[in-house]
């Protein structure tokens, strides 16, 4: 798959007495949210690729523009009500909406090798820059889900070099991945993998600076600042850390980005605990990531990440599911969101490929689908670099267009409805 440019605006034709600007070549010219030009330069037509993306292609195409739509969210708080204008990310009001704005599948694969004390082996590293793309294709035109998670180790993308610049062939490759993911008009999800941690230091507490991981953000946000269907995921499952220590790091992170131009884009803030839905408010991370900011003072698309797994210790290591972590987790974390006016994703679960996780992850997923007022989306784990040598329980990777058997009978289903 080649690489697409980034959209630009081109040129400003006048239109009787309304001026708009024609998108460049490749460019993106409609889609729901898409707020920019709807014409193209001549020689291309913007086409609709799927409900969420346009895009200007070359030829006539019998079509020259689309209909750029915006969304006014009134969202539904405890104990008052706020009503919000966006026409960015907007997100569906309880009981207006069937379901969550957003679902896909992580691509895992440029994160092998990474342990839970942030050390990666990168032998292990799997090169999803190709196949990736394929699945990403995939799962859109088949399954139509519209985000992905890409995971990668702050290693791998920095050449093992803590405080370096990002590596030219590792970025390279990771990129080819995340241009692939745009092409498809899904929404995109850097994530930096490494659990807080680099080779076994916490970040800001004892181990690399906050200035360390501030600066490979700004990195990726300087790269990435006029993509909108970007997404910045902080960091992968923080765990025994200092959560108000911890708050302050992801604050300078969200500034940093803010700052290098990622103004608008969704940025996802972790707490402790593998940032497990079932203690966020618990442990003290809704608490203390509250306060967390824009540099105008404003929270605006920022939102809380948590993960949650449906087996007995919550490893995702196990194939059977013996929850549906309702009670325990989605419901007393959707109360609170509410409390505070805010919103949650859900950016890593999964189950085995069995009926008893088909079931419980079934009856999570019909939860959040009628909660999507403080649920933004999900995106299960795993697709990407897992070949048929791993045996792996969580297994994502599709056979072609067949899906495996939890992906046919429950995440398409509960998206597709």
């Amino acid at each position: 798959m080649s690489v697409l440019s980034k959209p630009a605006l081109f040129a400003l034709l006048l239109l009787g007495s309304q001026a708009s600007a024609q998108q460049s070549a490749w460019g993106q010219c409609g889609g729901i949210g898409w707020t920019g030009s709807t014409t193209c330069v001549s020689g291309y037509y913007c086409s609709t690729l799927n409900p969420y993306y346009s895009q200007c292609i070359p030829g006539s195409g019998g079509v020259t523009t689309t209909t750029a739509r915006t969304t006014t969210m009134t969202r539904t708080t405890t104990p008052a009500t706020r009503t919000t204008t966006t026409s960015r990310t907007p997100t569906p009001t309880q009981g207006g909406s069937k379901k969550v704005r957003y679902a896909g599948v992580n691509i895992a694969g440029f994160d092998f090798g990474m342990a839970t004390s942030g050390t990666q082996d990168q032998a292990q590293i799997v090169d999803v820059s190709s196949i990736g793309v394929t699945q990403m294709r995939h799962f859109v035109n088949d399954d139509k889900f519209n985000v992905f998670r890409l995971p990668a180790g702050w290693q791998f993308l920095l050449g093992n070099n803590l405080g370096g610049q990002l590596n030219s062939n590792n970025m390279a490759r990771y990129d080819t991945l995340v241009q692939g993911c745009l092409s498809l008009g899904a929404m995109c999800i850097i994530d930096i993998h490494n659990y807080a941690r680099w080779n076994g230091g916490i970040v800001g507490q004892g181990g690399p600076s906050d200035d360390q991981l501030v600066d490979i953000w700004r990195q990726l946000a300087s790269k990435y600042a006029s993509q909108s269907r970007i997404i910045f995921g902080v960091m992968n499952e923080p765990h025994d850390v200092n959560i108000g220590t911890w708050a302050n790091t992801v604050q300078k992170v969200v500034t940093a980005i803010r700052n290098a131009g990622a103004t608008s884009q969704i940025i996802l803030l972790p707490g402790d605990n593998w940032t497990s839905a079932a203690t966020f408010v618990s442990n003290g991370s809704g608490a203390a990531l509250v306060k967390v900011k824009n540099p105008d003072g404003t929270t605006n698309n920022l939102v809380f990440d948590v993960h949650k797994y449906f087996d007995s210790d919550n490893s995702g290591t196990h194939v059977e599911c013996v929850t549906n972590n309702i009670d325990a987790a989605f419901s007393p974390l959707a109360s609170w969101l509410r409390s505070v006016g805010r919103q949650a994703f859900l950016s890593e679960f999964g189950g085995g490929n069995v009926d008893s996780c088909v079931n419980y992850i079934g009856q999570a997923l019909d939860y959040i689908n009628s909660n999507n007022d403080v649920y933004l989306g999900w995106t299960a784990w795993a697709a990407g670099g897992w070949g048929s040598s791993w045996n792996y329980e969580l297994d994502l990777v599709p056979n072609g267009s067949t899906d495996k058997y939890i992906m046919a009978r429950c995440y398409v289903p509960k998206w597709n409805f």
